[in-house]
């Protein structure tokens, strides 16, 4: 059986490729690394912590011993633990260098030294920064504009020496805005939800004409997937649906499935180095034969529903009433302790 380490397992895309990846391959076993900080939520991983071939190690992924200990007898890696909310990192910097970089470091060298037959960067749009014609190719010069990007286009380069210098088998995935369950509500689209049902304002930055490609979680598994098993070591691939729309413009649509009124829309002061639009050329992963199921309309609609029905879920984060949960967790080692 084929085991695959899955680092920042318990967030919002990594949870989702766990579940996709045990749903889809039954010879495939996976062990989580997640350092279950705040949007780490071992609740993501609801109804698969008791499958046999799933394993959670408790650790930080720029600690070398958490690292060696979950990659033992895994022979793949898909590496998604990040600091990955821009406005975080414009307010602490050194937690993305941590994570990003001397994360990326730690769990490359690991790998190297564990022989893995395939390890997956999974980055995203924004190293590219602005794209303000056309899209994006895997080719396109990096240009970052927020430390959160600039760290994820640093492991992108730290994979690359490993790929070359090490002839570490690395592939790099570039995926734009995701959406759909158990999204963080700190980020844009669950925030306007959750904001919406309980009729709070929803806060757009700047005029909200900032343009996004958007695509539904499932579908960028779908491509993690394929490219871990069928891509070419040493490539990169652009994922995304190719329907953008802005900012405002999802807001709306949020309110009006939700029949609240567009006065909840309050515009504050944009965030320095807001990027105006990102855009990724998709050409290369669609060879491989990927295309999106679902349409931005399908995955905004099934994504409100999720945030309707699982309010219980929610409203404890946005109470605060997890940190404390963390700690207890954490703590009783017979929960979280590594199995099998």
């Amino acid at each position: 059986m084929q085991r695959i380490l899955v680092t920042g397992g318990a967030g919002f895309i990594g949870s989702h490729f766990v579940r996709y990846l045990l749903r889809h391959h039954p010879a495939v076993s996976v062990t989580v690394l997640d350092k279950l900080t705040y949007a780490g939520i071992l609740e993501n991983l609801a109804g698969i912590r008791d499958d046999p071939r799933f394993r959670l190690v408790v650790g930080d992924v720029a600690d070398p011993d958490a690292v060696r200990n979950a990659i033992a007898g895994c022979s793949a890696v898909a590496h998604l633990a990040a600091e990955s909310h821009v406005d975080r990192s414009l307010m602490d910097p050194g937690g993305c260098v941590h994570t990003q970089v001397h994360g990326t470091l730690t769990l490359l060298q690991a790998s190297l030294e564990a022989h893995v037959e395939r390890f997956l960067l999974v980055s995203t749009d924004e190293v590219y920064g602005p794209v303000l014609e056309g899209s994006a190719s895997e080719e396109s010069l990096l240009r970052p504009s927020s430390p959160y990007s600039a760290t994820k286009a640093a492991a992108e380069h730290l994979a690359h020496a490993y790929a070359v210098t090490y002839d570490l088998p690395v592939l790099i995935t570039r995926g734009s805005n995701n959406l759909g369950p158990y999204q963080y509500p700190e980020k844009m689209l669950p925030l306007f939800i959750t904001n919406a049902l309980e009729d709070r304002p929803l806060p757009i930055y700047g005029d909200g004409h900032q343009r996004r490609d958007w695509l539904h979680v499932e579908d960028h598994c779908a491509a993690l997937d394929l490219v871990l098993r069928e891509g070419e070591p040493g490539t990169i691939y652009n994922v995304g649906s190719g329907e953008e729309r802005e900012n405002l413009a999802m807001a709306r649509a949020i309110l009006a499935r939700l029949g609240k009124p567009e006065t909840l829309i309050t515009f504050v002061q944009d965030r320095p180095g807001h990027d105006r639009r990102y855009s990724v050329a998709t050409e290369r992963i669609r060879t491989l034969g990927w295309q999106p199921r679902y349409s931005l309309d399908q995955a905004l609609e099934e994504t409100i529903r999720w945030y309707q029905e699982n309010q219980a879920w929610w409203k404890r984060i946005k109470a605060g009433e997890y940190q404390e949960y963390y700690r207890r967790m954490y703590l009783e080692r017979s929960v979280l302790a590594p199995s099998g």
